[in-house]
């Protein structure tokens, strides 16, 4: 069963989500698309409320 992530859903005005197959694929194609579509930074991504909530709101 595979995975999904609604970029709105981490409180961002955006349509984007995300499927994967594995929460790491769910990570990594998050923080693609973070940095390239909402200017984040490494720094923002590796902060452990937000990798906290990336996983609460993964479904599947």
């Amino acid at each position: 069963m595979g995975k999904e992530l609604h970029c709105r859903d981490l409180g961002f005005d955006c349509d984007a989500v995300v499927n994967a197959e594995s929460d790491d694929d769910v990570l990594m194609q998050v923080a693609a698309h973070a940095k390239d579509v909402h200017g984040m930074t490494d720094e923002q991504l590796a902060d452990p409320a937000l990798l906290q909530k990336v996983r609460a709101q993964t479904r599947g």
